[in-house]
Order: structure tokens, then C-alpha cells, then sequence
């Protein structure tokens, strides 16, 4: 079950729930949920590219791993947008 084309497989479907969820929600943290869900996937389908030899490609480890802090960083600024946004729509801007 460890094998780069099972995580493979699992990153896929993990996108698509994430593009099904951008796609039908209308909620603006329910949408930066699906967009997280989908980054993981994107991250996982690139670790199991990397684990593919045996080595491992470090290259593709430090694209996650910058990824990763740029999704942290996205969101956070994301989430504070919406929430400035949520608050001027109701009038106490």
C-alpha cells in the first residue's frame, strides 16, 4: 500500500474533491478549505514522484516544502481577507 502510485492516486482524488468543492460551495473559508484541499493534493502527487527512486529527489522535496509555507502564508491572508470582507458587508467597517 506504500507504493508512489497508490499516493499518487490519492493526491488525484484529494484535487478533485478540493475543484468539486471550489466549484460548488459558496462559503468564502468553505472555498479557501477546498483550495487547501486541493494544494495537498498537488503535494502529495509530488512526493510520490519523488519517492519514485529509491534516493528520492530532493528538488521536488523542496518545492514542497517551500509550498507549504507559501500555502500557510496564503491562507492566513485569505482567511483576514474574508473576514474584513464579511465584517464591511454587514456595516461595522
Amino acid at each position: 500500500m506504500s507504493t508512489p502510485l497508490f499516493w499518487l492516486g490519492v493526491g488525484c482524488v484529494l484535487w478533485l474533491l478540493g475543484l468539486h468543492g471550489l466549484l460548488t460551495l459558496r462559503n468564502a473559508v468553505r472555498r479557501i478549505i477546498a483550495i487547501n484541499l486541493m494544494g495537498s493534493g498537488v503535494f502529495l502527487v509530488m512526493v510520490a514522484l519523488a519517492i519514485r527512486e529509491r534516493p528520492g529527489d530532493p528538488v521536488l522535496v523542496a518545492l514542497v516544502v517551500t509550498g507549504l509555507v507559501v500555502a500557510v502564508s496564503a491562507t492566513a491572508l485569505a482567511l483576514r481577507l474574508s473576514g474584513q470582507l464579511a465584517r464591511a458587508r454587514k456595516g461595522d467597517a
